[in-house]
């Protein structure tokens, strides 16, 4: 006896007030195929197929419209380039692009303190992770900045990808092992060392350690996340030259690195080498404590943002009250605004994140 192969089929369900208009519109007008029509004296249903989609109309329904979106490389190829339509039976039509550009919204300047102590709440956000929002006004959307756990150390990931102009994952406890496209095999990111995720590159994050915790910066706040169901990691080459979006896959590591003077008087700091491997999109650095007595800057970068990882320091703003920070406190100083951080304990450290990379510090 022959084993019968099972087909299982998906519908989306829609109302109709008028069936037989409908077929010259879902047909000519939006380029489905017809499958399906009944009863043959006077249909009330018809099937359509196309554009990866099923559609099942049925004039007894009744009900709200319903909403069909088509998603295109070639917009102006489909109902004579209209973006918007109403059937004849009622369905609302949107036809948007497949792929639409990278739109990053302009910064809307701020100064911003967010302090661990201020118990910002932890949410639970993509593949069971915990998030904590440090920018909560994303600056006008242009930037999101999070402190992520891991609550057990499990995630339940895929292979995936983001649609973003920049992302850093920066370790500042634990460990966590991931897998990148054309990067070879498991890269163990430990505390002190980051990723940039170049736009678009698929990863997988297979493993953490119980007690992980990162920051992640992402530009623009709001990005779409796509899974890869096609994509199996590791990959077969290893192309750590390759670019995407003109932006190289970074694994930097923090033991073995060299400091160098500080771009403020009174530190020093190591260099990541993301701005040189993002061609200067955005620049990362490691500051600590060093010599000299700190002073009042002021810098014209877009976005300056820090993370306090140890220790303590004073946040001295323009026209601001004076913040003692400490681990886990976070800060946007705008371009022109005259800041010192002074007092530093000697174990400060702390993660600088600018964008663009290039910038020009004022010693006021």
């Amino acid at each position: 006896m022959e084993n019968k192969m099972t087909e299982t089929r998906a519908e989306v369900l829609l109302p109709t007030t008028d069936l037989r208009n409908d077929l010259a519109c879902f047909t000519k007008t939006l380029g489905l195929r017809l499958d399906m029509i009944y009863p043959a004296d006077n249909p009330t249903v018809a099937v359509f197929s196309g554009h990866g989609l099923r559609v099942r109309l049925d004039q007894r329904l009744k009900g709200e419209p319903g909403h069909l979106r088509i998603l295109t490389d070639a917009p102006e190829s489909i109902a004579e380039g209209r973006r918007s339509l109403t059937t004849p039976g009622g369905t609302i039509v949107s036809i948007d692009e497949l792929n639409p550009p990278l739109v990053l919204p302009a910064t809307q300047h701020s100064f911003v303190v967010r302090r661990l102590a201020d118990q910002a709440p932890w949410v639970i956000g993509r593949a069971g992770m915990a998030y904590r929002d440090l920018v909560p006004s994303r600056l006008g959307g242009a930037i999101i900045a999070s402190h992520i756990r891991v609550p057990d150390g499990k995630v339940p990931d895929m292979v995936h990808f983001h649609k973003v102009g920049f992302q850093l994952i920066f370790c500042i406890r634990g460990w966590v092992d991931v897998l990148y496209e054309d990067q070879g095999g498991l890269r163990r990111l430990t505390a002190g060392d980051c990723f940039i995720q170049p736009p678009q590159i698929r990863h997988r994050v297979m493993e953490a350690g119980e007690d992980i915790e990162v920051i992640e910066i992402g530009v623009p706040a709001e990005h779409v996340t796509e899974i890869d169901h096609d994509m199996t990691l590791p990959t077969q080459m290893n192309r750590p030259e390759r670019e995407w979006d003109g932006q190289k896959f970074v694994h930097n590591l923090a033991a073995g690195a060299s400091w160098t003077e500080f771009r403020m008087p009174g530190y020093k700091c190591r260099d990541t080498t993301i701005c040189g491997n993002t061609k200067g999109v955005a620049g990362v650095q490691v500051v600590r404590k060093g010599d000299g007595k700190p002073a009042a800057t002021t810098h014209d970068s877009d976005i300056l943002f820090g993370f306090v990882m140890t220790g303590e320091m004073t946040l001295r703003g323009e026209g601001k009250e004076p913040y003692r920070l400490s681990r886990g406190d976070a800060f946007v100083t705008p371009p022109g605004m005259i800041t010192e951080w002074a007092d530093p304990s000697d174990d400060f450290e702390l993660l600088e994140v600018s964008l663009p990379g290039d910038f020009q510090t004022s010693r006021v």
